[in-house]
């Protein structure tokens, strides 16, 4: 027991050393322990961090509905109606996976162009939307294949529509999945740095990932130490607090994905 404590209190300091000796950095300023310089530089850096913080709630917010959007109804489609071909369109949405991001960033950049959509943030969150959509559909098909049937049949006697029966009595039952999807899509979106990096050349649309990398690279090769510390604690505060506000959904839709698979 003393050992299994022991060893736990290590692990827990491994992993929380390196946040709190960013927390640290962030709120010191000279010889200040707490101080926000650091962070009120952030806001005349480059194009300013309202800039950046709006360019990637913009990305978040089109990846986070798109996601939710599409999953939503394809997983409905897929755990529900038994169509032509339906077999085999899943299994092309999954192979998604095994084709590495990288790789496709060219031909994407190619597309985007030719569709007028180069350099934009909108064109990013239909990337990033792309990148959600295997994990988004298998979660939702396993979460609508986890509820019982005999709630649709109950609301089409009761006079549902299909429509009124996916929001009405469907979505409540899968809203963990749903959540969940939605978490994994603004993690990404938010944290996305090397597609942005390609995708966009215009530093008035650089997200935060993009603003973090050219805070390391400074000014004739020097680095602000405490505005990147502060940057990253910018970047990182969301994703924490989201998390632990929707944990207890986060675990629940992953129970309920994991019934049927």
């Amino acid at each position: 027991m003393r050992f299994r404590t022991a060893f736990s209190i290590i692990m827990a300091t491994l992993f929380l050393g390196p946040i709190l000796w960013v927390l640290l950095g962030a709120f010191r300023y000279g010889e200040v322990n707490i101080s926000f310089q650091n962070f009120s530089r952030l806001l005349t850096y480059g194009e300013g961090l309202t800039t950046y913080l709006k360019n990637t709630l913009l990305v978040v917010v089109v990846t986070v509905l798109g996601s939710l959007f599409v999953s939503l109804f394809a997983g409905y489609a897929f755990a529900r109606i038994n169509f032509r071909g339906s077999k085999v369109l899943f299994i092309a949405i999954l192979s998604i996976l095994m084709v590495p991001h990288a790789s496709l960033l060219i031909p994407l950049f190619i597309w985007l162009s030719k569709l007028h959509l180069g350099n934009s943030l909108i064109g990013l969150s239909f990337v990033m939307i792309m990148y959600q959509l295997p994990f988004s559909v298998f979660m939702m098909r396993n979460s609508f294949e986890a509820v019982p049937k005999e709630l649709d049949e109950a609301a089409m006697i009761d006079g549902c529509g299909r429509l009124k029966m996916i929001f009405l009595v469907l979505l409540p039952a899968v809203s963990p999945g749903l959540i969940t999807v939605g978490l994994f899509a603004f993690l990404a979106s938010w944290n996305e740095f090397i597609t942005a990096l390609i995708l966009l050349n215009d530093g008035s649309k650089f997200t935060i990932p993009l603003m973090l990398v050219n805070l390391v690279r400074g000014d004739f090769g020097s680095i602000d130490f405490g505005a990147l510390q502060a940057g990253i604690v910018i970047s990182a505060a969301p994703c924490v607090i989201l998390f632990f506000v929707l944990q207890k959904y986060f675990v629940g839709g992953f129970t309920a994905g994991a019934v049927k698979g």
